[in-house]
């Protein structure tokens, strides 16, 4: 079997592709809790605590400074703000995970709870059950 057979056969698996699938809805969702958080949870947040927005809080390390050829030397920041909002991006995602994995695991319990269906018998099967009644009758 060829390397490009094979690569073939294994992009092809059923566990890739769902995989491939998972991440690029993963990406979107995140996207979707990024701007749910920046856009309307973290200006709530803001406003609540005094108008404050969380992008902007910083401690300065050192500050911005024009170079001897005149470039600005942008400073030293460090960006606690946005770590807070990277927290809350996160505790967002989790908790939306662990609700899906909780659901899917209730509907995967009320699944295996349910009373398998009886297969339909054969002929075969009715014919020999019919002719064991007979002979115990």
């Amino acid at each position: 079997m060829g390397m490009v057979s094979e690569f073939k056969e294994f992009a092809m698996r059923g566990n890739v592709v769902d995989l491939a699938v998972g991440v690029v809805i993963g990406a979107a969702f995140g996207k979707i809790v990024a701007s749910l958080v920046n856009d309307i949870i973290m200006p709530a947040v803001g406003f609540l605590v005094g108008g404050v927005n969380f992008n902007d809080l910083a401690i300065e390390l050192k500050a911005a400074t024009v170079d001897a050829a005149g470039a600005e030397v942008p400073a030293v920041l460090i960006k606690y703000g946005a770590f807070i909002q990277t927290i809350v991006d996160f505790m967002i995602i989790a908790f939306a995970i662990f609700v899906a994995v909780k659901v899917i695991n209730s509907l995967k319990r009320k699944q295996a709870e349910a009373p398998p269906v009886p297969a339909e018998q054969s002929e075969e099967a009715k014919l020999l059950t019919e002719i064991r009644d007979a002979l115990k009758r």
